[in-house]
């Protein structure tokens, strides 16, 4: 057995790495990041287009719910676990189930929202509410 002289300076330095690297959230609600499929969200003049990536999953199994002012973009996929027609050797992935709620402002026309599954990836319209442009008006003093 050989004896290798560790400088402890080293291992402060890999400590300091290893936690100065942790996620700031870590130890809060962090499960809902863990197989939950990342979003971009654009704006645009007329509306706000949210992109969900979801590649290997059907349209047919995606939810889109509005109640009150929350957007829930949900997905569930029940596997069999048994199948006859073949063995399983290695099982490295599953497509988990998952749930995203987003807070939809005032500003949207909820009742237009659209959306469409293409390519791995769910878009959603959320469309703007025109502005109400109140002309101005003088009061007339009596």
């Amino acid at each position: 057995m050989t004896l290798t002289k560790q400088h402890p300076v080293q291992l402060n330095n890999l400590f300091d790495e290893l936690f100065n690297n942790i996620p700031a959230n870590w130890g809060k609600d962090f499960s809902h990041q863990i197989g939950t499929p990342k979003v971009n969200i654009h704006e645009t003049a007329d509306g706000y287009h949210l992109e969900l990536i979801a590649a290997g999953r059907n349209k047919e199994d995606f939810k889109v719910n509005i109640e009150k002012d929350l957007l829930t973009i949900s997905f569930e996929k029940k596997e069999s676990l048994e199948n006859k027609d073949y063995k399983t050797i290695r099982k490295e992935f599953t497509l988990n189930s998952f749930k995203r709620s987003f807070s939809l402002d005032e500003k949207i026309k909820a009742d237009a929202i659209q959306a469409k599954y293409e390519n791995g990836i769910l878009k959603l319209f959320l469309p703007k509410k025109e502005e109400v442009v109140i002309a101005p008006k003088e009061i007339t003093i009596l």
